[in-house]
This record gives C-alpha cells, sequence and structure tokens, in this order.
C-alpha cells in the first residue's frame, strides 16, 4: 500500500527514482510522482495511473529526489492528489494515514496557507514550513510529534546541501547504502542495488547526506545494526511466465516444503514448545487471506489438538474488548508482517497477557518486534496483489503447529502426513489448464458462489476472494448447509457455484447442495479427491484432486481455485497482477 523512493547520490536521481517505483508496484497504487531538487528548485511531475506515465521526467537533472506511487486514502485518485507534496522549501513523501490532519489543517489556514491537494500528507510540508528554523531534523523531529496516525516519511529541503530526511512510525522504512548513493525505500525490491541495508523502527529518524546516512531518536543519535538479506530475491522476475500470480502458483511446492516446520525435531523451537505443552486457548486475528488460513487452523487444531480455537478478522479483534484467558497464545497471521490491523490486534493481545506468535512471510517486518515469537512461512517475495503461494505457505506453518499441539497434548497426530503436500501439490499444478474448459462460462456470470463443508468451507472462502479481487466478478462464499437460507434464490443459469468436497463423511450432505443447485438451473463446477462423485449428473465439470489427509485437504483444493480466478481475470481482459483499488500490504486501518 503506497510506495516510497529516495535517492541522493552521484548519478541522475531521477532514473533511479522511477526504476526504484516500479519495481514497488506490485504493492497497488492509482497515482504516481517524483520530485528530483535542482539548482532552481524542485520539478515535480506528478500522473495518475501507471508509474509509466513518469517516463518523460527521466531527464530531469538533480541527484537528490523523493517518489511515490498513492493508494487513495484522503482525496480521489488524481494527479493534484499524488504525492511529492511542495510547500515552501519542502517536498514530501508520505505512507499511512494522519488521524489529525483536518485540525491541524485548520491551523495552517488560520494563518492563511492554502492547500494544492486533498490528502492528509500535505499538511506535513505546511507544518515543517512552518516550523523551520534551518534545521530540518529539528523541524522534522517537531512535525512529528504533533503528527497522529502512522507515518513513513521522506523530505527534502530545497536549501543547503544535497539530503534526504526519513522518519518512521507504524510505517515500514528502509535506508541503505548503493555504490553510487544513499536510497531510502519502503520496501526492499526498490533499493536492490543496496549491499548495506538498515530498518527504521518506530520513532526513528534517518539523515542521508555526503555519501553517509546517521539516525537519530527524539532524544538524540543512535546507531544501527544492518539488516539481514538475501539479495537474490530483490528483484523481481516473471521468468517467462506471464503473469507473476502464474508464477507464483508453480512455486507453490516450494513454498509449502519451505514452510513445514517440525517442531519436535527442530531444537531451535525448544520455548515454542514449551508454550505449546502450557497452552490452553488459542486466538487467531488475521485480515483477508490470512484469515482464512486461520479458520483452516481452527478446523486442524481443534480436530487434533482439542483444544478452542476463535478466529477474529484483526480489524475487529481491537474494538471487540477480546477475553484473553490465562494460557492463551495468539497467532496473529500478516503475509506482510505490516498488516496495520493485526499490528494493532498483536499488540493489544500482548498487553493483556497472551503469549503472541507471528506468522509472517518478511523478515525484520514490524510484526516481528511485537510478538514474543516469530514463525516463518519462507515462501519467497510474492509480487502479484492477489495472494497465491503465500497462503498455501501459511497453510503449511499453521498445519504443522496444529500437529505440534497435538503431540503437546498427548494425542496422536502425524507430520509425516504433511510432508508429502508439496509432491501433492505438484500433482495438482499439473491439471490446473484443465480449469480454462469453464472460464468462459464464469467470465459471464451474473455472481459466483463457492460452498464447502469443514476444512472445505474455508478453501470456499479463499476461492471466492481471489475470483472477486481479479475477475472483479460479485462473489461468495458460504457454508454449504447455508445455501437453502437464502442465498439459493440467487442461483439461477448466470450463477454458476462451486463445491468444494473433500471430506468422504460429509459428501453427501454436500451433494444435496449441488442437487438443490442444479435443480435450479445453476452450473456446478465440483472440486474434490473422490472420484465417483464426478460422474453424478448434477455436476457440470469437475477438477479431481489427489487423495490426502481430509483436514489438511485446503491446502490442495484451494490451487484450481486460484487458477480459476487466474484464467477468468485474463479471459476478462485484467490485469491479475494489480488488481484494481487494492493494495498488497495494508499498512493503514
Amino acid at each position: 500500500m503506497c510506495g516510497i523512493i529516495g535517492y541522493v547520490g552521484k548519478e541522475p536521481a531521477a532514473p533511479k527514482l522511477i526504476l526504484g517505483l516500479k519495481r514497488l508496484e506490485y504493492r497497488g497504487y492509482d497515482s504516481a510522482g517524483i520530485a528530483v531538487r535542482g539548482k532552481e528548485g524542485f520539478s515535480v511531475y506528478k500522473r495518475k495511473g501507471r508509474v509509466s506515465g513518469l517516463e518523460s521526467a527521466k531527464d530531469l537533472t538533480g541527484g537528490c529526489g523523493i517518489g511515490h506511487t498513492r493508494w487513495a486514502t484522503h482525496g480521489e485518485p488524481s494527479e493534484r492528489n499524488a504525492h511529492p507534496h511542495i510547500y515552501g522549501k519542502f517536498a514530501v513523501v508520505h505512507n499511512g494515514i494522519i488521524e489529525n490532519y483536518r485540525e491541524l489543517k485548520e491551523e495552517c489556514r488560520a494563518r492563511g496557507e492554502e492547500f494544492a491537494s486533498d490528502t492528509d500528507s500535505e499538511i506535513v510540508a505546511h507544518l515543517l514550513a512552518f516550523y523551520d528554523g534551518g534545521n530540518v531534523l529539528a523541524a522534522l523531529k517537531t512535525v512529528c510529534a504533533r503528527l497522529k496516525g502512522s507515518y513513513a516519511l521522506a523530505v527534502m529541503c530545497s536549501d543547503g546541501e544535497d539530503a534526504l530526511y526519513v522518519a518512521r512510525r507504524k510505517s515500514p522504512m528502509i535506508v541503505g547504502k548503493g555504490e553510487t548513493g544513499l536510497y531510502a525505500a519502503s520496501d526492499v525490491p526498490a533499493v536492490a542495488e543496496c549491499g548495506e541495508l538498515y530498518s527504521l523502527a518506530d520513532g526513528e529518524f534517518a539523515v542521508l547526506k555526503g555519501g553517509d546516512i546517521r539516525f537519530y531518536t527524539a532524544e538524540g543519535e543512535i546507531r544501527k545494526e544492518k539488516m539481514a538479506r538475501g539479495s537474490a530475491e530483490d528483484i523481481p522476475e516473471k521468468g517467462g511466465y506471464a503473469h507473476f500470480m502464474l508464477k507464483e502458483m508453480y512455486e507453490i511446492p516450494a513454498s509449502i516444503a519451505n514452510s513445514l516446520v517440525d517442531f519436535e525435531e527442530n531444537s531451535r523451537f525448544l520455548a515454542f514448545n514449551i508454550v505449546l505443552c502450557h497452552t490452553e486457548y488459542i486466538q487467531i486475528v488475521a485480515c483477508g487471506t490470512a484469515y482464512h488460513s486461520g479458520i483452516a487452523a481452527k478446523y486442524a487444531i481443534e480436530r487434533l489438538a482439542r483444544i478452542p480455537v476463535e478466529v477474529t478478522v484483526a480489524s475487529e479483534y481491537r474494538y471487540c474488548n477480546p477475553i484473553v484467558k490465562e494460557n492463551t497464545l495468539v497467532l496473529a497471521i500478516s503475509q506482510s508482517g505490516e498488516t496495520a490491523d493485526t499490528l494493532a490486534a498483536a499488540t493489544l493481545a500482548k498487553e493483556r497477557g497472551a503469549t503472541v506468535a507471528a506468522v509472517t512471510n518478511v523478515r525484520d517486518s514490524s510484526i516481528t518486534r511485537i510478538a514474543h515469537f516469530v514463525l516463518y512461512t519462507n515462501a519467497g517475495r510474492e509480487i502479484a496483489v492477489a495472494a497465491t503461494k503465500s497462503f498455501n505457505a501459511q497453510l503449511a506453518l499453521l498445519y504443522s503447529i496444529a500437529v505440534a499441539l497435538a503431540t503437546a497434548k498427548g494425542r496422536a497426530a502425524r507430520f509425516e502426513a504433511l510432508r508429502v503436500l508439496p509432491s501433492l501439490s505438484a500433482q495438482t499444478l499439473a491439471g490446473i489448464e484443465e480449469i480454462k474448459k469453464v472460464v468462459p462460462l464464469f467470465a459471464e456470470a451474473d455472481s459466483v458462489y463457492f460452498i464447502g463443508r469443514g476444512a472445505d468451507h474455508c478453501a470456499a472462502l479463499e476461492g471466492s476472494l481471489k475470483l472477486k479481487e481479479i475477475s472483479y466478478l460479485p462473489s461468495e462464499g458460504y457454508p454449504a448447509g447455508e445455501l437453502k437460507h437464502g442465498t439459493l434464490a440467487l442461483i439461477g443459469e448466470k450463477t454458476p457455484v462451486v463445491a468444494i468436497l473433500t471430506q468422504r463423511a460429509l459428501a453427501e450432505k454436500t451433494m444435496n447442495a449441488v442437487s438443490e443447485v442444479y435443480a435450479r438451473g445453476g452450473k456446478v463446477l465440483l472440486v474434490t479427491n473422490i472420484p465417483e462423485l464426478a460422474a453424478r449428473e448434477e455436476v457440470f465439470e469437475s477438477v479431481l484432486l489427489p487423495a490426502c489427509e481430509e483436514l489438511f485437504s485446503p491446502i490442495l483444493s484451494v490451487i484450481p481455485l486460484q487458477a480459476l480466478a487466474y484464467y477468468t481475470a485474463v479471459f476478462r481482459g485484467n490485469d491479475p497482477d494489480k488488481p484494481r483499488n487494492l493494495a498488497k500490504s495494508v499498512t493503514v486501518e
């Protein structure tokens, strides 16, 4: 959600800013802009739409600049509201939300100041101008002390030598050193040239000038440790695939294999195993796709370990005055580790005495600083906005926790049932192109419904989310038994239904719902690992999955659902990597 890039160094800044913004496009945005500091002040280029609209700015001269991709929160997507914002001697880009911007804006207007945008972000440039006493860092500290909410800020001043000033609170910001200069950015891909990177913590500032980076808090200068990172994944490549989403789907087997953890055999998790032994309750907080992985984990944990699990949307958790009993383990799931609502929920749970374990794909992310334990999914960088391999990786890790909990409670559970999942997912992927047969039916639908019972329900929820995210078709996921409690009124020839059925004990119950759809003219795509069901007359088309442990079946059944969403989006002319209005990392509440 939004992207920041800054450069100060020996070479022209503009090409580096545009390249950095292109590497951040996967985060989601609706406008883009850059500002370069030159002899005559700032040169600013802003465009609604894609970063490619900034190409004409590549010839700008000046070795210091800032750039931004904006995802609209305050003010419509437009060139007027795009960053950077300029006021007086200052240029500013901002990620996050300034919650008290209205009252601050009234102060500025009372001084006769006029605003050039409808954003909350522009207020930062105005306040910097007001508090400027010749020391930009001091002014920035004063301004930040007045801001409520979240921010990652990169600032330039037209006076003095080339320099960047950055600050962070609840929104990621990194800085680094490359061969030709210094960089600031909101995520690692934008600064792949840097051999040395540092991550700012909340309340920290950095000054980049003269080939050096210095770090500060409100109290004074501090020292920082370099980030540990692997450069191999910093620059994303499609590797011959048409889209990142398709490439990442084919990376699912490796993501699962890399995310499985045998907690019993891994001595690094001795302390975590001790916590599992004492755990009596589990709360899971997450958003979107991660929330669906939490629902799948609830089925597995309760069945295997017989421990009660409560799954709550993170944006609701902090406002429902949650009850945190003694010996409660909270699993906070966030692919990016920066999901604002999940961070807030994890913080509250920790304050109320829970042990918090973070499940994330990103090292050095904000959630790693909150949690008592950090469990990495190791899915590798995911570029497409709609999650695919990261969901499967989350399931792999959460199922590992379920097995470990069962073992800790003296119940029978075999990790061997997890070891086969990478090969089974590869088998599933081998047949996903078969889904193209039904794409025209779905692409022309008025709406689509996904149904399933038990663990299949969470696959239905995730399949529905994927379809609506990238094909823009109205879609909902339901427990199969709920279909006749209202939704059946919407079923007809233009409303296909996807039924997920991987549990023999529930087969006839789910097929009853399939029959109800068939009787009303609806066409059913059945995703199942029970071959004889595919031949039933009520089934329009089917996808046959390899057999696996029923509790873990969503890790396979979701793959053809991801493929359905992907091929439907492409059929409808949509870019599956960059769905409209959505962001990869949701860093605002």
